[in-house]
């Protein structure tokens, strides 16, 4: 029997995450999960890949989603009230054109600050309409793909064993970024299988793999690059066989609703892994 652990979302991508013991699941993952981005002057998302102090900003939202605040060590809190219904703007996210509304001044100005570079803030606007892909299709706001990421507590303990063997240091779950974290799986990877997963009253399908990239070198508590693992751990045996080292997995909400910490999560369906 597998039970949820962990529940983690991301209002602002790339930027710290909150943990809730219960929150709403709707069609584009957890409430408010990368409803927010930072973009450059351009437009262009950024990322941990190339900014990795994102992950020092601490973002907090009203459960209503109306006032965000925004914090970071050595400078004041940030808070203000969001805009839903300002002008559209193009945003660029891996290449692919959206729209986001802008936050204003005040808001780029302090994320400017902190980063170390000119930046601004948007938000996916009600009408985002984004489709994902993957083996079952669905919507998310700006997550790198799909609308949740799923790990199981058993698939770190193989790679923290793993890591240990090499005389490396464990790693903490808050380096993958996960929004479920799982338990109670005694085979790691089993989230590579689950092809259905029922979480209180919620239904999940699964898409596809999580690619791991260097976010994953990010000490996300000081927001510093640390050295080469765990990619170079992971790709001794997690070598996805269309490219890329996998960690995790990928899924669409197929029913909203309401998941909590303590659920149990009953598999509906299995299938073998696209590893």
């Amino acid at each position: 029997m597998a039970r949820v652990v962990e529940l983690s979302y991301y209002p602002v991508k790339g930027c710290a995450g909150i943990s809730a013991a219960q929150a709403p699941l709707t069609p584009a993952g957890l409430a408010h999960d990368r409803s927010f981005m930072v973009v450059s002057e351009e437009g262009v998302y950024r990322t941990q890949r190339r900014d990795p102090r994102l992950a020092v900003i601490r973002p907090a939202i009203t459960a209503d989603g109306e006032r965000l605040t925004l914090s970071a060590p050595g400078t004041e809190d940030l808070h203000f009230r969001v805009d839903t219904t300002g002008a559209r703007q193009k945003v660029d996210l891996f290449g692919t054109a959206y729209q986001g509304i802008d936050q204003g001044d005040t808001a780029a100005d302090w994320l400017s600050e902190v980063l170390r570079a000119r930046s601004r803030l948007v938000r996916v606007p009600p009408e985002h309409g984004r489709v994902t892909d993957g083996m079952t299709p669905g919507t998310s706001g700006y997550a790198d793909s799909c609308a949740l990421h799923v790990v199981s507590r058993s698939t770190l303990e193989l790679l923290n064993r793993k890591l240990s063997e090499r005389g490396a240091s464990p790693l903490p779950m808050n380096r993958f970024r996960p929004n479920i974290v799982l338990d109670g799986w005694a085979e790691p990877h089993a989230e590579d299988r689950a092809r259905r997963i029922r979480i209180g009253d919620t239904e999940l399908g699964y898409a596809k793999l999580a690619i791991r990239c260097a976010v994953t070198l990010v000490e996300q508590e000081s927001g510093a690059r640390a050295g080469p693992e765990p990619l170079r751990t992971l790709a001794g045996y997690r070598r996805a066989s269309e490219g890329g080292i996998a960690f995790g997995a990928k899924f669409a909400v197929l029913r909203a609703g309401r998941v909590s910490v303590g659920d149990e999560a009953v598999v509906t369906a299995w299938g073998a892994s696209e590893l």
